[in-house]
């Protein structure tokens, strides 16, 4: 009989203890500072109807990317590979009762087939944060501000990422008046412009000329050349400067910088590449050399709502990801150190069993996660099996500490032993846990909402 790969599905992880550890630390973050922007957890099903993608988010997403099959009623469903048609779907279910502006937020598992690299897996988890029923640059202002704050949480500097902010107004007319394409040609160029920072110089070339046409081609890519070459609003040719589009995120940067958001720059290639964005578009952008890449996205959104027969709702959203958060405080060194959610490894010693049962039970009671050691081994294998788990506590238990009702708690990190009553064993542990919450949230089901 042929033995089972222990490998799992390409482009998904295994998660171990120690590193549900990391993902709790991420996603207890992610939580702590969208609620404190008042937003509110939510949550949708896994499977959505293929048309709920084939609408808006783009064909390539939908063709090449969605995991999509028959069900047994003969629909045709998908495994949701983003959550942002998911929550329009939602919102318009609701579109009367709902409360506006309406702040909601996900934390969710998705897939797409897509090939796995660094950052980018198959099967992935990320942060939804939408806000509903507001226009102006207010509701991108905040959007962007809870990203920064999200950021300043893990520890960073600001000059360890720039936000990178465009608008897709200014994107169209640029296309159309200062470019003079066609809706094709337009479509075409900023897939182009997407994709800029990941093709060849040369390549970026030839295939605007084939975009342009050979005729349109050497004024077009001089006017090509002039966006790129600038780097701030004031740079920019005068007939997209003076547009109304550019006025919107001239108010955008004078928001975020009253909000105390001091590394926003305009960026005239960003392009996002999904095909609903109506308005504003950033992305957060690592600077580090050894991880320089896009962390995480978002824009305006306002018809994404009508595709489902309710009035257009105004939308701003923004989905960090696990993974390249993951990799941003690990390439920054700011992931701190992780213990286990167990508080005490208990050690019998002797033929104490049941009183130390007993007394694990009562420490439970008072919310101490206690973990017994009754296999009976030897005690230098039991240290070492705490040690290992990166349990904080040792406790040993005997008839003469059960007799006493003073118990030797010794922690793992510093070596230091202590003989406690129950009281203060509890009080000290419950002390420990305060000081190292982000780090020692415990993982539960509800914790993905």
């Amino acid at each position: 009989m042929t033995s089972l790969s222990s490998e799992s599905y390409k482009g998904a992880r295994d998660w171990y203890p120690e590193d549900m550890r990391v993902r709790n630390y991420i996603f207890r973050t992610w939580r702590r500072i969208v609620k404190s922007y008042g937003y509110e957890a939510y949550d949708a099903p896994l499977l959505e109807p293929i048309e709920v993608y084939a609408a808006k988010s783009g064909q390539e997403l939908v063709n090449e990317q969605t995991y999509q099959f028959v069900d047994r009623g003969e629909r045709r469903v998908a495994i949701r590979p983003e959550m942002t048609p998911s929550v329009s779907r939602m919102i318009a279910a609701r579109r009367q009762e709902i409360a506006y502006p309406a702040r909601w937020y996900n934390i969710g598992q998705y897939m797409r087939y897509e090939r796995p690299q660094r950052g980018r897996e198959r099967e992935f988890w990320q942060l939804n944060c939408d806000i509903f029923g507001m226009d102006g640059a207010l509701p991108e202002a905040e959007i962007i501000s809870m990203g920064y704050d999200l950021m300043k949480a893990f520890g960073a500097a600001d000059d360890m990422f720039a936000i990178r902010i465009n608008n897709r107004q200014v994107i169209n007319f640029m296309m159309a008046h200062y470019l003079g394409l066609d809706t094709i040609q337009a479509q075409l160029m900023i897939k182009l412009f997407d994709r800029k920072g990941k093709i060849a110089s040369d390549a970026f070339r030839d295939q605007a000329i084939d975009i342009f046409g050979q005729e349109a081609a050497p004024t077009g890519l001089q006017k090509i050349a002039q966006l790129l070459a600038a780097k701030t609003m004031a740079d920019l040719p005068e007939t997209i400067r003076d547009s109304e589009a550019v006025k919107e995120i001239q108010e955008l940067f004078t928001h975020l910088e009253r909000a105390g958001v001091k590394n926003a720059v305009f960026d005239i290639t960003l392009m996002r590449g999904l095909d609903y964005y109506t308005g504003t578009v950033f992305e957060f952008f690592d600077t580090h050399p050894e991880n320089n890449r896009a962390l995480f996205g978002g824009g305006r959104y306002d018809g994404l709502v009508s595709l489902f027969g309710a009035d257009p709702v105004s939308a701003v959203g923004f989905a960090p990801g696990l993974t390249m958060t993951q990799l941003f405080l690990e390439t920054h060194g700011l992931l701190p150190t992780f213990f286990s959610t167990t508080d005490i490894y208990m050690i019998v010693v002797g033929d104490s069993l049941r009183g130390a049962a007993k007394l694990a039970k009562e420490f439970r009671t008072e919310g101490v996660n206690v973990e017994l050691d009754f296999t009976g081994r030897k005690i230098d294998k039991q240290l070492k099996t705490a040690v290992k788990k990166a349990i904080p506590y040792i406790m040993f238990i005997g008839d003469e500490e059960l007799a006493s009702e003073t118990y030797p708690l010794k922690d793992t990190t510093t070596s230091n032993e202590q003989k406690l009553s129950f009281e203060r064993v509890v009080s000290t542990v419950k002390d420990r846990r305060r000081k190292k919450t982000s780090e020692e949230d415990e993982f539960d089901v509800s914790d993905l909402a």
